[in-house]
């Protein structure tokens, strides 16, 4: 990886001309932005995925030899889960499977390239993106669960929680926490007219994520508004910066309570709060309740090489695994279930380590990496294996890492010259 900045590409055209570049730019967003639309199959950040990769390849992409431990953990991670799935190709929900977990892959490694250059430019375009599509799909959200679109219902609620334009209520509330913390950031930091729009925009997406009643969620949301608020007083320049960002953390911690407290007045959102915020689900209970699956699942997965191929934990549980990494070792056996921890872990690691690292990118850096720990921390109560928007955090993450040691390099050079 040290040498990011020389002989660690392999260039696939020539460097983008501007107007190429502001094209370039436009991708990014729209592939933000599209991804907050996923409740209909293929999904338009499906259609602008592929459409922006297709446009970079043709205009301007480089593999860098940081990229490559990435791009080998996938493609020995999506080994593990084809062989394991051999034996069921003849259902063809597995063969979707297998093909929805290639494309992932595929993805991350261009988000990873996309990023790795013209970085601060990308990040901002891609954050802007994903605040108007979180902003969309928390409006509709909110819009549905308080009966306020004619007939959208069905469409924007799921048993009584709301989904907006996601076919879950759980994705949806996982999904808007890095536009969230964005917002969040914005609200903190910058000049009071833009601060006050973000503060409408952060209340809107905590609503959304509070009516998608998501356990997970919630708790997401105020770990990693916390754990992102720290490291951004920790990087933080100036003692003035820290204190702003210290006292507009607690306004917004009670404003926030006292938008709950609103809520709660409301009858049918008050009972629906007391069932889910309660820790005694009866699918979480029991031998064969949530956690009593992933002792049952783990003492299989030692004794299972092959694993028992995707999609096949139900056939000996009650319920899916609901944990991302027992769900490695189930799917694709020993290989992938080694491989998708490695490839996780080692990202959080690396994370951690520029954490500090004076780039122009780091206000967004933190977010990103924040979202991305906490939903490395939610993987194991859950299933984020195909959760579009958590691959392309992981892409995002090595791309800003390896822009950063190039930067680094380059500032040392500039230092040593001058």
């Amino acid at each position: 990886m040290a040498y990011a900045a020389t002989a660690d590409e392999v260039r696939f055209t020539v460097p983008a001309a501007p107007g190429v570049l502001a094209l370039q730019r436009a991708l990014v967003w729209l592939v933000g932005a599209s991804g907050a639309v996923v409740f209909i199959e293929p999904s338009p950040y499906e259609i602008m995925t592929l459409l922006a990769a297709v446009t970079f390849f043709a205009t301007g992409l480089r593999l860098r030899l940081a990229l490559m431990p990435l791009t080998a953990l996938l493609v020995l991670l999506n080994i593990g889960y084809t062989i394991s799935a051999i034996p069921l190709f003849e259902q063809s929900e597995v063969v979707s499977w297998i093909a929805t977990s290639w494309y992932m892959a595929v993805t991350v490694v261009f988000f990873a390239m996309v990023m790795s250059e013209d970085t601060a430019a990308r990040l901002d375009m891609l954050r802007r993106g994903l605040v108007v599509g979180a902003m969309v799909a928390s409006v509709l959200a909110v819009a549905g669960y308080f009966h306020l679109v004619p007939g959208g219902n069905d469409l924007l609620t799921l048993y009584g929680r709301a989904r907006g334009t996601f076919k879950d209520p759980n994705v949806l509330g996982a999904f808007l926490i890095l536009p969230a913390l964005f917002a969040l950031q914005s609200v903190v930091s910058d000049k009071l007219g833009k601060a006050f729009r973000n503060v409408f925009a952060f209340g809107i997406m905590s609503l959304a994520i509070l009516l998608a009643f998501s356990r997970a969620a919630w708790g997401g949301l105020v770990l990693t508004s916390a754990f992102m608020l720290a490291l951004m007083v920790l990087t933080s320049r100036t003692n003035a910066q820290r204190s702003r960002i210290i006292i507009m953390a607690i306004v917004a911690a009670v404003l926030g309570l006292a938008l709950i407290a609103v809520l709660l007045s409301f009858d049918s959102t008050a009972e629906m709060f007391k069932q889910r915020a309660s820790f005694d689900q009866s699918y979480d209970e029991g031998r064969f309740g949530r956690f009593g699956r992933h002792i049952l699942g783990a003492e299989m997965a030692l004794d299972l090489p092959f694993g028992i191929g995707p999609l096949q934990f139900h056939r000996f549980f009650p319920e899916d695994t609901h944990n991302s990494y027992l769900n490695a070792f189930m799917s694709g056996g020993w290989l992938a279930g080694v491989c998708y921890p490695a490839l996780v872990f080692t990202t959080v690691i690396m994370g951690f380590r520029h954490v500090f690292v004076r780039v122009p990118w780091q206000r967004a850096y933190l977010a990103v990496f924040a979202a991305f720990v906490g939903t490395v921390g939610e993987s194991f109560v859950i299933d984020t294996d195909h959760w579009r928007h958590f691959w392309m955090m992981l892409g995002v993450m090595w791309g800003m890492i390896a822009a950063a040691q190039i930067y680094t390099i380059r500032a040392g050079e500039d230092a040593s010259s001058a």
